[in-house]
C-alpha cells in the first residue's frame, strides 16, 4: 500500500486503508466497491452538507428573538466550517482556491438575480450585500468543493474533452447568458446544442477502488445537477431563499431549474479545471 502524499488531507489516509481492504471475490466485491462509492461520494459533500444541516437546524432551532439574525448566524457559521476543514487537513488549499472563486462568482450573479426579482432573501441581516446575505455565496462554494473533490478522490480523466480555450469561451457565454437573458434572447437552447456537441464524445474516467470505471460526461453532469436540485429544495424549505411563488407557503422547485445547474456544471468544469488540470492521458 502506496503512503499517502505528503501535504494531502486527512481522508487520503483513511482511503489508503479503505481501498486496501480486500473483501472476498464475487458479490461480496461488488457490495464493497459500492459502498465505498458511497463513502466517497459523501466525503466528497462534505462541505455542502454541513451547511445544509446548518440551514435545516437553523430553520427549525434558531430562536426567533435572537439578537443575532439567523442570516448572519449562518455566514459565521460557514466560515468556521470551512476555516475548520482546513485547520484540520479536510480539504486542501488548492480546494480552499477554487471554493474562493465560486464565492465570487456566486455573488456576483446573486446581486444581479436578486435585484432582478429571479429569487429573494425574505429575513434581516447586517452582513449583506444589498438583498444578498453574505452566506449565499458559501452555497455556489459548496459546489465547487464537491467538484475539486470528486475530482481528485476519484481521480478524474477526461478523454475527447475539447481545447481549454474552447470551454473557457463557453463558460464565459454561459455566464453572460445567465445575466443577458434579461434583456436579450435567451440562448440556453443553443448552449445545450453546443454543450452536446462539445462532449459527444467525452467520457469521465474514475476509480472507486482497483477498477478504473466510466460514463459518458453529459450523464455525469445532468446527475450531478440532479443532485443540486435537491439540495436546492432542502434549502428552499428552510426559508434559506425563497423563488416567486413560495412567499405564502413551500412548495417544490420547478424541475425547468435543473437546466440551470446543467449550465452551472460548465462553469464549475472550468474553474475547476485550471486548478486540477484535465489528465487525459494516463
Amino acid at each position: 500500500m502506496p503512503p499517502p502524499v505528503s501535504g494531502a488531507t486527512r481522508f487520503a489516509r483513511v482511503r489508503a486503508r479503505l481501498e486496501a481492504f480486500d473483501p472476498h471475490p464475487g458479490w461480496h466485491a461488488w457490495l464493497y466497491e459500492f459502498l465505498l462509492f458511497g463513502f466517497k461520494q459523501g466525503w466528497a459533500c462534505l462541505f455542502g452538507a454541513l451547511l445544509l444541516v446548518l440551514l435545516l437546524g437553523t430553520h427549525y432551532l434558531y430562536p426567533a428573538d435572537a439578537r443575532l439574525a439567523r442570516y448572519d448566524f449562518l455566514v459565521i457559521g460557514a466560515v468556521l466550517i470551512q476555516a475548520g476543514m482546513l485547520v484540520f487537513r479536510l480539504e486542501s488549499f488548492s480546494e480552499a482556491k477554487v471554493i474562493l472563486a465560486f464565492h465570487v462568482v456566486g455573488t456576483v450573479m446573486e446581486l444581479f438575480k436578486t435585484a432582478h426579482g429571479s429569487w429573494l432573501y425574505p429575513e434581516p441581516s447586517l452582513l449583506r450585500i444589498g438583498g444578498v446575505p453574505l452566506f449565499s455565496g458559501f452555497m455556489y462554494a459548496a459546489v465547487g468543493s464537491y467538484i475539486a473533490r470528486v475530482w481528485r478522490i476519484f481521480d478524474f480523466r477526461f478523454p475527447f474533452y475539447p481545447r481549454r480555450w474552447i470551454t473557457w469561451t463557453l463558460g464565459i457565454a454561459i455566464y453572460v447568458n445567465f445575466f443577458a437573458h434579461h434583456w436579450l434572447p435567451d440562448m440556453r437552447l443553443a448552449l445545450f446544442a453546443v454543450i452536446a456537441l462539445l462532449f459527444r464524445r467525452t467520457r469521465v474516467y474514475f476509480t472507486v477502488w482497483r477498477t478504473e470505471r466510466w460514463m459518458p460526461l453529459l450523464l455525469g453532469w445532468f446527475l450531478v445537477a440532479l443532485f443540486i436540485w435537491f439540495a436546492e429544495n432542502i434549502g428552499t424549505f428552510s426559508h434559506a431563499w425563497m423563488y416567486p411563488g413560495q412567499e405564502d407557503g413551500w412548495e417544490p422547485v420547478s424541475p425547468a431549474k435543473l437546466g440551470a445547474w446543467y449550465l452551472l456544471m460548465i462553469i464549475s468544469f472550468v474553474l475547476v479545471e485550471a486548478v486540477h488540470g484535465r489528465r487525459k492521458q494516463r
